[in-house]
């Protein structure tokens, strides 16, 4: 049945909510600010359903080995069909809970535009096929987060858009370089100057410099990576929370309604 909603218009402001949907937490968003300044943090991660989907496909891996060992043929079609509808249909519960607090966390602040990654198009390349790695990125459901994240927040009058997504984990949001990852735990970073810190979180902090930058020099695509449109074989600085600073500091005009 169609339903009439009526249009709500959300006001300006200088903070958006940036959210890096990632493999360790299911998403981080940060509340950023046009002139660098990180008003707020949230992890979002529902642990007890992922491991639920995650229970019933080691439950699937296990029975096609049984099987095939047994049999030596290819597995027929339907084959654990309950169980695989069942991983389906939690993954879909999981996609509506992280949709659901982004928005909280969004209105808590209210902001009217969300900022995520452009990830459509990306495919996995981490993991050997068979290992936990390559399953939690095969399981990965971010697309669906996307697209009720954005049905959802233009019901309520916001804005959902995205940024290039390279190099938002791998370069520090101070500015200082590449990141290093930790090989204990891979949710852990460390800066060149031997800070440590969060990945997730360091990311959240660019995706949101990327939209504001983006919004200061005019790019209405919101595309842009590298702060300079050099063509030489030069290193080129990503663009961060520290190149926002940066802008300000030298007295570039942060103004988000430009």
């Amino acid at each position: 049945m169609p339903v009439k909603i009526k249009p709500i218009k959300k006001e300006e402001s200088n903070y958006v909510c940036s959210v890096d949907l990632g493999i360790n937490n299911a998403a981080t968003c940060s509340i950023v600010g046009s002139d660098g300044t990180v008003k707020a943090r949230k992890f979002i991660n529902p642990a007890r359903d992922i491991d639920r989907r995650n229970k019933r496909k080691m439950m699937i891996t296990k029975k096609s080995k049984q099987t095939y060992s047994k049999t030596g043929k290819k597995l027929v079609k339907g084959f654990c069909r309950g169980l695989y509808r069942k991983s389906s249909n939690i993954n879909l519960e999981i996609s509506r809970k992280v949709s659901r607090e982004i928005i909280k966390f969004a209105k808590l602040h209210d902001v009217k535009v969300i900022v995520i990654e452009n990830l459509a198009g990306w495919k996995a390349k981490a993991g050997k096929k068979g290992t936990l790695m390559r399953q939690k990125f095969h399981l990965w459901c971010h697309q669906k987060i996307v697209e009720i994240l954005s049905d959802r927040w233009a019901e309520l009058g916001g804005d959902v858009q995205t940024v290039n997504p390279k190099y938002t984990s791998a370069y520090a949001f101070d500015g200082s370089g590449k990141v290093k990852r930790s090989k204990n735990n891979y949710s852990l970073c460390v800066f060149p100057s031997g800070k440590q810190y969060n990945a997730d979180l360091s990311a959240s902090y660019n995706i949101g410099a990327r939209y504001w930058y983006s919004v200061l020099i005019g790019d209405k695509h919101f595309s842009k990576v590298f702060v300079s449109q050099s063509s030489t074989n030069t290193l080129r600085t990503p663009v961060c929370l520290g190149t926002l600073r940066s802008l300000k500091a030298n007295g570039v005009q942060v103004n988000p309604h430009l």
